[in-house]
């Protein structure tokens, strides 16, 4: 399969089954569109077809290195599936906290609780159980890594520093490396939580969603309040004492902002050179959801977007970001986040799901940390999703890059996790091909 695009002035040639990216003159690139117009997703090479002319020795040259219309024999899909359910668990959504201080109207844990009308925090014997859990679960796997989630994990701080200070204490005796993460929507940072998570945590992922307005009416506080003047000086504080350490700047745009855009450049203006900008996930019932009629408005500002990040290489958009070596592992790129059976997330009273937006459905349990109990049926369910397996997937240009998308937004807007959201394989293919062309123009591969 060979995908053909033009974003930011530059022709593009994907090659899916090499992972292959050729940038090509207006001359090569209108003779490739030509030859699949003509003869399909594979022409012949032996000969050159009539009404074809210039460009087509170039193409020929790319085909005959193993460059162009490869043959995908990139893995047995039945090899894929039992090397899959070997894989050992490897990282936790640790939820510290089923309660919030915010009220995001959005939000996929109905605020904080989940649904359930009973707010709490994790006890540490249930968070230190949650420790063992993945030790005993991570097989060989040295590194592992744990995310302190909620609701907001802040309001359960005293669980989050006992649970890093156990895991540290018996990391070495078991082989094992943590590494932390932290989500927080930073009402309460204050200097101690900052220097801890500072000197504690490997990545910190900081809710906002853009611009004052924007951010405001989504993310209000308990009276309605917005959160915006509260938490942009916090952050901004914490950000400057972390040094190398990643962070994360991670918003949500919805049907209210399609012209996302400005709130990504907003944060930037705001000394944050890491943004996350990521679509709404919501049902149809839900008023602020992307729909149908969304898909052009939001097509056309991710490539707004690009135009603007070509000018600001020192902002990092999550979304933007593509290795074009196709570096991560073979199953990351079959399957993506692993859901399920590398990564599951534990409730504050142990019970284990899939992920943090599979918490509270029943049907998805996995089982708990306090009697041991792990649902291998439902986790092979997860282990058994690839791009072979997800018919929608098979023939998608982009498959390699997005594996697959996201099971609980599938589950949520299809009732189906393996059938993938519509909307959201729109919106990662453009994203692809903005990327994939800035990446092009900083290799230097476009004039």
């Amino acid at each position: 399969m060979v995908h053909t695009f033009t974003a930011l002035g530059v022709n593009v040639a994907v090659d899916v089954n090499s992972g292959a990216v050729h940038v090509l003159d207006k001359t090569a690139f209108d003779t490739l569109n030509r030859l699949l117009a003509l003869e399909g997703q594979k022409p012949d090479f032996s000969r050159r077809p009539d009404g074809v002319g210039e460009g087509w020795e170039e193409l020929k040259e790319l085909f005959d290195q193993g460059l162009l219309f490869v043959e995908d024999d990139y893995i047995d899909p039945a090899a894929a599936v039992a090397m899959q359910k070997e894989a050992p668990i490897k990282a936790l959504c640790l939820h510290v906290s089923h309660d919030c201080n915010l009220r995001c109207k959005y939000c996929f844990a109905s605020t904080g609780d989940f649904g359930t009308g009973h707010r709490m925090t994790m006890d540490f014997e249930t968070a230190k159980k949650a420790v063992d859990f993945v030790i005993a679960r991570s097989g060989r796997r040295r590194n592992i890594e744990v995310d302190f989630f909620g609701g907001e994990p802040l309001m359960a701080m005293e669980t989050v520093k006992k649970t890093v200070a156990y895991a540290r204490s018996i990391e070495e005796e078991h082989g094992k490396c943590f590494r932390f993460t932290i989500t927080t929507n930073g009402v309460l940072l204050n200097d101690e939580n900052i220097e801890y998570i500072n000197a504690e945590m490997s990545n910190a992922v900081l809710s906002m969603d853009g611009r004052p307005e924007v951010n405001d009416r989504m993310r209000p506080n308990v009276a309605g309040k917005g959160s915006y003047d509260t938490i942009v000086p916090k952050f901004q504080k914490l950000v400057a004492g972390r040094g190398t350490k990643d962070y994360y700047l991670r918003g949500t745009f919805t049907h209210d902002n399609l012209d996302f855009a400005a709130d990504v450049m907003h944060i930037a203006s705001l000394g944050f050179k890491n943004v996350s900008v990521e679509p709404v996930v919501g049902g149809p019932e839900d008023p602020y959801a992307l729909r149908d009629g969304d898909i052009p408005s939001i097509l056309a500002e991710y490539e707004k977007l690009a135009e603007e990040l070509r000018e600001h290489p020192e902002v990092n958009f999550f979304h933007f970001n593509v290795d074009l070596a196709q570096g991560p592992c073979v199953i990351k790129r079959l399957r993506g986040c692993g859901a399920g059976c590398e990564y599951v997330a534990i409730t504050p009273e142990g019970d284990i799901y899939p992920c943090h937006q599979f918490v509270g459905n029943e049907d998805y349990r996995l089982g708990s940390v306090h009697d041991g109990s792990f649902d291998m049926g439902i986790s092979s369910k997860f282990s058994g999703l690839n791009i072979y397996t997800r018919e929608a997937c098979r023939d998608c240009w982009a498959r390699f890059y997005c594996s697959g998308g996201c099971s609980a937004s599938n589950l949520l807007v299809n009732g189906d996790i393996k059938k993938p959201h519509h909307v959201g394989c729109e919106l990662e293919r453009k994203r692809l091909e903005c990327a994939i062309a800035l990446r092009a123009i900083a290799a230097g591969m476009a004039e």
